[in-house]
């Protein structure tokens, strides 16, 4: 991975998604950073480097959370980077490690939304080009991408709907999950229409949560897993969006993605058939179907067919979204994409409990941030 040292996942550590009016981000991501030093069996001052994802409330993020755990000095840097903010700062805390420049890095991820409104909505109307030129608003893109699905291959309402059938008895399975609420079919399609094909159940909700993963070199990693099992990061990937005709009017969710799983498959020398299970960014239902053929885990036009045949869920040959993905676990932004990756250690380490999936050996997170930017990390046991 760009001429880097191997760098190891060590600690990981997430709070419950939900609603903690009563708290900040420092108490929120406070609590996951002690849950990942913990979990890895160092403490504070073993920290020698922090990279603190927040979206909303970025603004000296980090600090504020070290200002509620302990002060040491060590440098911060506080990133912003649309939904891919927690992933971003997982990434940057992979390459303080990989470059040989610290051997223990913490990457935090945040976000405190509350019930906040629509996503995407333009803070000057009398410049902005919303409805005349497309849409900024998230529920409109991606109900138009996936509007653009069923013209082309057929795709329907009821394939869109089933991706939040699955992921919301996933999400039954894990405690940490904002929602765990068992859906039908009926369920779905009858919720109030949002954006159309996406109804209310296919829209990911608001909320607060935080997650925090700690990694560290070879060196390291090996006296404190004692001959355990080591998580590699065999695959870091951040892409944004090349032009298109299209770009300015139709923002593209599709292009990105594709480029950023093209590189994290060539940097970990691993293919999708490797892949014991993906954590996609599934913040609409139609996102995750078209994501199935973003990170080439079937071909053009297949990924009705994939869902109809349960390949996705857990049981199939390639399980999406194990935790409840973000329809069901939630979506407080910064914290999203470090969530991810505590679920595919988990799942390495044979921690998933009940959506525990046997022989596990490789796994791929993946976020992205319309905005733009797109993050894929690959980890193997």
């Amino acid at each position: 991975m760009l001429n880097m040292r191997d760098v190891y996942v060590v600690g990981v550590g997430m709070i419950k998604f939900g609603r903690y009016p009563e708290q900040d981000i420092g108490s929120l991501g406070g609590q996951a950073v002690l849950l990942a030093l913990k979990d890895a069996g160092l403490s504070l001052k073993d920290i020698q480097i922090v990279m603190s994802g927040n979206l909303y409330q970025t603004s000296m993020s980090g600090q504020r959370i070290l200002k509620e755990i302990g002060m040491t000095g060590v440098p911060v840097y506080n990133v912003a980077n649309a939904c891919a903010s927690g992933s971003t700062a997982f990434r940057e805390a992979v390459f303080a490690v990989g470059s040989g420049a610290y051997d223990v890095a913490l990457a935090v991820g945040t976000e405190q939304m509350g019930k906040m409104g629509l996503l995407g909505a333009p803070s000057d109307p009398s410049t902005s080009p919303e409805g005349v030129l497309g849409t900024g608003l998230m529920p409109g893109v991606f109900a138009m991408a996936g509007m653009e699905h069923m013209r082309k291959y057929g795709t329907t309402i009821e394939q869109f709907a089933k991706v939040s059938v699955k992921n919301h008895k996933h999400a039954l399975l894990n405690p940490l999950a904002q929602y765990q609420v068992d859906l039908s079919l009926e369920d779905v399609l009858n919720s109030r229409m949002v954006a159309y094909p996406n109804t209310l159940y296919m829209c990911c909700p608001t909320g607060d949560g935080a997650a925090a993963a700690i990694v560290a070199s070879a060196e390291k990693a090996r006296q404190l897993q004692g001959g355990g099992k080591m998580i590699r990061v065999v695959a870091s990937a951040l892409t944004t969006d090349p032009y298109t005709p299209r770009t300015l009017v139709f923002p593209d969710i599709n292009t990105m993605t594709r480029e950023c799983a093209r590189q994290a498959y060539e940097q970990a020398g691993l293919g999708p058939k490797d892949l014991s299970s993906v954590e996609l960014h599934d913040c609409f239902a139609t996102a995750e179907l078209l994501h199935y053929e973003n990170l080439m885990l079937c071909g053009e036009g297949e990924a009705g067919r994939m869902i109809d045949e349960g390949r996705t869920a857990l049981g199939g040959d390639i399980p999406v979204n194990t935790s409840g993905g973000l329809l069901s676990k939630g979506h407080p932004i910064g914290a999203t994409g470090v969530a991810n990756i505590c679920e595919i250690v988990w799942q390495l380490r044979g921690q998933a409990g009940a959506r525990q999936i046997e022989g596990y050996k490789a796994g791929l997170a993946h976020t992205i941030g319309l905005g733009s930017a797109c993050a894929i990390h690959i980890l193997t046991a």
